[in-house]
């Protein structure tokens, strides 16, 4: 079987890596600063959009500098354990290289601990993962990368991913600079490819080196000559219409016709879009005529999306498209034109940073629902924030319930509204080794007359 092209032009050095040369020597600087013992910053967060080569500079550092490589991504269990066991415990043992050479840590034999897509530590597969990576970034005796696409899901979790890391922010490659590289690799497999066809698929790429390589890849499959008749019925088969280009038709060309025809390419449901419309119609229609004009087809068109919840009959989401696009590009009389780039939704941008969150606070609801035989509902809108409080000003109430609701280290944090690796969070979980003492609280019997309001919390 031959080898995936994405794996087979794998850049084997830093300065090989597309379009991101500054970030590639920062790199490189971090690295060498090993060689003076252990640095300040002990691991550096790559940053950046998939496909624009974190991973791939992070293999090619650790060939380039002969380290030991220690590699885990999704697709494996990222308990605390399982993390531990294998970063951890794994930086102080020996090695072999790729290459075969051992690899001795006592005596500088470095290993590098990359731990790919960090930002995406959610739920109870990745349970302890946090106080473990936090453990990691300042303990650590070798070099330790963490691959993230979304920085902030992850430093807001942990004081130490933002104070005690180097982070490197890679950028999306220019479409010439991806067009210099797909050149070279049809060159390297005897594929002869126009320029046109070139440029088509590095734009359709969308600064995604790995997507256009496996476009090329799949292009040259059973053919020695690629037309831009070819890299074109790939975009109409494979590559959605991007969102900023439904922006551009229908707030800046003020299109119709273009606008709704955009608008069934897009890969995204109407209630989605008419967030992006929302988000940028103060933006773009800066005329007080314009704004009242436009936000009233924003309002029909979010009538028919109601409409849609409400009666399941999805055949208005037809109407609801044409009145945000079509619609709202004829709106537009002055001549008054933005040029900064196009807003990601804020709502959009908040639930995917608050999705670890979420998470967390559904297994809070859950464990404490069990003990107090009630609904999740109860716990979360009337028994959550009290028993914070209670736990934050009572010791001994804190530590029975963190070992008897079995509560992990995010969980804690969570309730107490602290940071993973906080003092109090820390020296908690660390006091579960003894045995669970029922606080006083809970001792008191509850007699039968009293009000149910001014019950324990935990006799629902």
């Amino acid at each position: 079987m031959s080898q995936d092209w994405t794996e087979k032009y794998r850049p084997a050095r830093l300065d090989r890596i597309v379009g991101n040369p500054k970030a590639a020597n920062d790199l490189r600087a971090w690295a060498v600063s090993w060689a003076d013992g252990i640095p300040t910053k002990r691991a550096v967060v790559l940053i950046g959009n998939p496909g624009v080569g974190k991973t791939s500079a992070a293999i090619a550092l650790a060939d380039e500098m002969g380290w030991g490589l220690i590699e885990m991504n999704a697709s494996d269990q990222r308990t605390g354990d399982a993390i531990r066991a294998v970063a951890v415990k794994g930086a102080g043992t020996n090695t072999f290289t790729a290459s075969g050479e051992y690899k001795n840590t006592k005596y500088g034999g470095r290993k590098l601990i990359v731990l790919d897509e960090a930002d995406n530590l959610f739920g109870r597969e990745d349970r302890g993962a946090l106080p473990v990576i936090a453990e990691l970034i300042r303990e650590t005796k070798q070099p330790v990368i963490l691959i993230v696409n979304d920085f902030y899901a992850l430093s807001k979790k942990s004081s130490a991913i933002k104070a005690d890391t180097l982070q490197i922010t890679f950028m999306r490659p220019r479409n010439d600079t991806i067009v210099k590289a797909l050149r070279e690799i049809a060159r390297a497999e005897n594929v002869s490819i126009t320029e046109p066809a070139l440029k088509i698929m590095a734009e359709n790429s969308n600064g995604d080196m790995r997507a256009a390589v496996r476009n090329l890849e799949s292009l040259a499959l059973g053919k020695t000559t690629i037309t831009e008749e070819d890299a074109s019925r790939l975009s109409d088969r494979i590559i959605k219409k991007d969102m900023y280009d439904l922006m551009d038709a229908t707030f800046r060309r003020n299109d119709a016709k273009e606008a709704r025809i955009l608008m069934m390419d897009v890969d995204e449901s109407p209630d989605h879009v008419i967030l992006w419309m929302d988000e940028n119609l103060p933006y773009e229609f800066k005329d007080t005529g314009d704004l009242v004009r436009g936000y009233e087809k924003l309002a029909r068109a979010d009538v028919f999306l109601g409409r849609v919840n409400k009666r399941q009959y999805y055949g208005f989401w037809s109407y609801a498209s044409d009145i945000m696009t079509a619609g709202l590009a004829t709106v537009k009389f002055s001549k008054i034109r933005n040029n900064e780039r196009f807003r990601f939704p804020t709502y959009l941008m908040k639930m995917s940073r608050s999705k670890g969150t979420r998470s967390t606070k559904e297994g809070v609801c859950m464990k404490l629902a069990v003990m107090m035989h009630t609904s999740t509902k109860r716990v979360s809108e009337d028994v959550l924030y009290p028993v914070g409080t209670m736990m934050r000003n009572d010791p001994a109430f804190r530590s029975w319930l963190v070992k008897n609701a079995d509560l992990e280290a995010e969980e804690l944090a969570f309730i107490l509204n602290e940071k993973i690796d906080s003092k109090i969070v820390k020296d908690t979980m660390k006091g579960m080794a003894g045995p669970a003492v029922l606080p006083d609280i809970v001792e008191t019997p509850v007699k039968s007359e009293q009000p149910r309001s001014q019950r324990s919390l935990l006799q629902f």
